[in-house]
This record gives structure tokens, sequence and C-alpha cells, in this order.
């Protein structure tokens, strides 16, 4: 199975990607995290996005804040799918993160997921691997019976 690369620009991030983390682990999909920053370490971000495919990497996550250009700095320099968790910071509560990470020019895509949208990454991230991995499409088919469970339950439970 292909491995998810996920890439945070900054220990800050650590939150939102440790729920990205733990939907993967409990996926059971591999994955790899690391911390380069498009700004402070953009030649480690760039050499890490350029040997991704070659390094076993399906598909590459990018949370970054505030001017949030990593997903893009590693979209630049990969043709794997790249996805962008805007993270909350700054002035405008993620905002601006999330107008950086969606507006890229034409012929270089970041999917985007909502600010601070560490579970959704990863859940697509794992649905992208999934076209080609019938074992993970059973993981989410079932993942997904278990959460319309959880809601139903809580449904039974509300007494007004």
């Amino acid at each position: 199975m292909k491995k998810i690369g996920i890439v945070m620009g900054s220990d800050s991030d650590l939150p939102v990607v440790q729920k990205a983390v733990d939907t993967l682990k409990a996926l059971g999909v591999p994955y790899e995290a690391h911390i380069f920053s498009a700004h402070r370490t953009p030649d480690e971000a760039r050499d890490f996005a350029r040997g991704a495919r070659d390094a076993g990497f399906g598909v590459l996550i990018a949370a970054a804040g505030m001017a949030a250009h990593l997903a893009g700095a590693l979209a630049a320099n990969t043709t794997l799918p790249v996805i962008g968790i805007p993270c909350a910071g700054g002035i405008s509560g993620g905002l601006d993160a999330l107008l950086s990470t969606v507006m890229m020019p034409g012929g270089i895509p970041v999917a985007a997921v909502a600010v601070g949208g560490g579970v959704n990454a990863a859940l697509l991230a794992a649905q992208i691997l999934a076209v080609d991995d019938v074992a993970l499409a059973a993981r989410l088919d079932e993942k997904r019976k278990n959460d319309a469970r959880a809601v139903l339950e809580k449904d039974k439970a509300l007494s007004l």
C-alpha cells in the first residue's frame, strides 16, 4: 500500500495534524509526518515533494496557517495529489490560510479541506488510495457505517 506524506509548516500545526494521524492509524493507512516550512526550509520541502513518489507516497497532506504556501509549494514539485489543511492563526481565524490554500494558479491543483480539517484531509487521502485498494475501501465503508450508527444512537438517546 502507498503511504501518505504529512507535512506541517510548524509544530504549532500539530494539533490539527494529530487528528489526521489518528484517523489514518484507525484506518491502518501508513503515513510519515514531517515539519518543513515553505519559507524557512524551502529546499527541504521541495526535495521531499520531488522524491515523494519514488519514496512510496501516494498522496501528500500539507497543514499550514497564515500565508499557508506549503501545499502549493509541495504541489509545484510533484504530480501526486496534494491536500491542504488551512490552520487557524494570525488575524483572521484561518480565512487567510484557506484562501492561500485554495487560490492556486491553473496547472498546480491543491485540494483543500476546512480550516482545521485534519480528519477530512486524512479521509480524502485514504479515499484517493482506496481507488486502487479494495481492502482500504472496505475499511472506509465500515467507518461510514459506524459513524452513521453513532448518530442514530444519539438520536435514540435524545429526549427534549
